[in-house]
């Protein structure tokens, strides 16, 4: 987005300029939020200033799922109520999120911060794959679900790990087909998400 010709102070158009580059935030949507913060009281807006800030200063991963968190372990790894024996998992931690409103879960999960993606040149050097394999040498874990998002990638991945963990004889299973192709977990809606976890298939 262009402001060098913006009629407005330079702090505004700054501002614009970096609402509008989050995602799903137009140029429309980027001067509605920057002339909401200039009408809000300072302590409002410095508040939120300084939750942006404490995100990116308090925040790491999990060592053991690679979740964000703001603990070591992450509050679901050391949740001993939760099923150990499961391991769900996800492309990004916001993936984490839904399957947890379903209330339907109650496992344990890993985040492999990506898909294989060899045009992007993503392979599964980059993703945490070996971290994953190395939580399944302990024999604890029965099964693995695999919740990759349904679209090319998503299910090149799947398929990937399936052949990684076969030979561990671990319980393999992927979110069943109530997942539109092409859709992402982050979009999916709290019951077709509690169908796809309850209806998961063996691979």
């Amino acid at each position: 987005m262009n402001t060098n010709f913006m009629p407005v102070a330079e702090p505004i158009a700054k501002l614009i300029e970096e609402f509008n580059k989050l995602p799903g935030i137009g140029p429309k949507s980027a001067q509605r939020l920057t002339y909401y913060l200039l009408q809000v009281p300072a302590e409002k807006a410095e508040a939120l200033a300084e939750a942006i800030t404490a995100v990116k200063e308090k925040l790491s991963l999990c060592s053991i799922c690679f979740n964000i968190t703001d603990s070591d372990p992450c509050v679901i790894c050391r949740d001993e109520e939760r099923d150990h024996t499961k391991i769900c998992v996800v492309e990004e931690p916001i993936d984490i999120l839904p399957l947890e409103r379903t209330k339907k879960y109650k496992g344990l999960y890993h985040v492999l911060h990506g898909v294989i993606a060899p045009s992007d040149g993503i392979g599964p050097e980059e993703l945490k794959f070996k971290e994953l394999l190395s939580r399944l040498n302990d024999g604890l874990v029965t099964e693995v679900i695999l919740a990759t998002n349904p679209n090319l990638e998503g299910e090149a991945t799947a398929m990937y790990l399936q052949r990684l963990i076969a030979p561990l004889g671990i319980r393999i299973t992927r979110l069943a087909r109530g997942l539109p192709y092409g859709g992402d977990l982050e979009y999916a809606d709290d019951v077709t998400l509690s169908r796809a976890l309850e209806g998961r298939q063996e691979m």
